[in-house]
């Protein structure tokens, strides 16, 4: 079998993103969800030509919006057409009628692309707990259906809301001599702070993979990505992934413990990494990132847990926002996250400055590091005196431009 290294291809390009594997395609239509006439295409059409396997992961949040429920519900027989995506109304906290508009959604893609409203999946975002304008959404998913093409870049831009830039990414692969694709495309800027934030991802792969294998492969990608991401702390009621492959491109079915199945999770943890990284750099009102590496933990989950903790910590976020190398807040928020700690043989990094260390702080280090916080990518490093473990998480600074976004967002 010819191996790939998975080598990235640009999605900046229309075809990119979800449409970058062979048999989809996607429409995109002005709905005026918001109501305001004041935005452009708010709503995406993402169609596979054939029946595909598809999974998903969705929100932990008790509160559920409508589309997680019906696309939760559609999900159980693994197989999947289209998926409708709005921005602008969440659809969330809406009750029966906001189950049976979603519901009407998924009927409404499926006599467009002529299969069962079963096989159709729904997202949204936006605000909560508005009723969806139907009579301006159901006309525009006829008009996205008549429209369909390889517009990737397009429904990346529909389906935005507070963001600033469009997301997506793709990959090439090779498997059994024969050249695969994947292709994602994400929104999300604020309320992230997944636990699968009014997070959106949508992948597409022309490989051919049953829906259990792919459901698995997807759980893992999600928690080495989405799940390590944080701009506040706040987890939301719509966070959903969802994945389709269909097997278009004519290779070999990947089949669990192969060396197809491993190649394929590597592309697709890249996938969703891209994405991931893309959604916390256009955090609202971000300015910089950050990566906490946990190292010397007890195990991974420890490791993992410190370094969330500490890129959701609005202290910590607040000091990476002004530069100030205050490494005791981060200190402290590994304290609390519940993970165990030496502090007699704990060690703390930031840009590669060392500025405490066993139990103590590094003389001089302070004025050493300062200049350093300038960059727009701040690397902290944190050894736990523990173990071997190791864990990253990623997060951004918190800025007064996220106040003034969030102040007013349902006004």
């Amino acid at each position: 079998m010819a191996v790939s290294t998975g080598t990235v291809r640009s999605a900046t390009a229309d075809q990119g993103g979800v449409t970058a594997a062979f048999g989809f395609q996607v429409g995109v239509a002005a709905a005026d969800i918001r109501g305001d006439r004041a935005h452009g295409p708010d709503l995406a059409l993402l169609v596979s030509d054939r029946p595909a396997a598809a999974a998903g992961v969705f929100t932990s949040n008790i509160v559920r919006a409508a589309p997680v429920v019906i696309s939760q519900l559609h999900l159980k027989r693994g197989l999947a057409r289209a998926v409708v995506v709005n921005s602008g109304n969440a659809n969330a906290c809406t009750g029966a009628r906001g189950l049976g508009d979603a519901l009407r959604m998924a009927q409404a893609v499926a006599e467009c692309v002529d299969c069962a409203p079963g096989e159709v999946l729904v997202a949204s975002t936006g605000v909560i707990g508005r009723t969806l304008p139907m009579g301006r959404i159901l006309p525009a998913i006829a008009s996205a259906g008549s429209s369909l093409g390889r517009h990737g870049r397009a429904a990346a831009e529909a389906i935005m809301t507070t963001d600033t830039t469009s997301k997506q990414a793709a990959e090439t692969i090779e498997l059994g001599q024969v050249e695969h694709h994947l292709g994602g495309m994400a929104k999300g800027s604020g309320m992230i702070h997944p636990d699968m934030a009014t997070l959106l991802a949508f992948v597409t792969t022309d490989v051919r993979i049953g829906p259990g294998l792919l459901a698995q492969l997807l759980r893992r990608a999600v928690g080495l990505s989405f799940n390590r991401i944080s701009v506040d702390g706040d987890t939301s009621t719509n966070d959903c992934c969802l994945i389709m492959a269909n097997g278009a491109a004519g290779g070999p079915e990947v089949c669990a413990d192969t060396l197809e199945a491993e190649l394929f999770a590597k592309a697709l943890d890249r996938i969703l990494a891209s994405l991931a990284h893309q959604v916390v750099a256009d955090g609202e009102g971000a300015t910089r990132t950050f990566s906490v590496m946990v190292t010397g933990a007890l195990d991974e989950r420890q490791a993992l847990l410190a370094a969330r903790t500490v890129t959701s910590s609005p202290l910590v976020k607040s000091a990476i926002h002004g530069g100030d190398p205050n490494w005791g807040r981060i200190l402290a928020a590994v304290g609390r996250s519940g993970a165990e700690l030496a502090l007699d043989r704990c060690r703390l990094s930031i840009q590669g400055e060392e500025l405490f260390a066993l139990g103590q702080i590094v003389e001089g280090a302070l004025s050493r590091v300062v200049p350093l916080l300038a960059a727009p990518q701040i690397d902290v490093q944190i050894n736990l005196g523990i173990g071997e473990a190791e864990a990253t998480a990623f997060g951004c600074d918190l800025s007064p431009d996220y106040v003034r976004i969030n102040a007013d967002y349902s006004t």
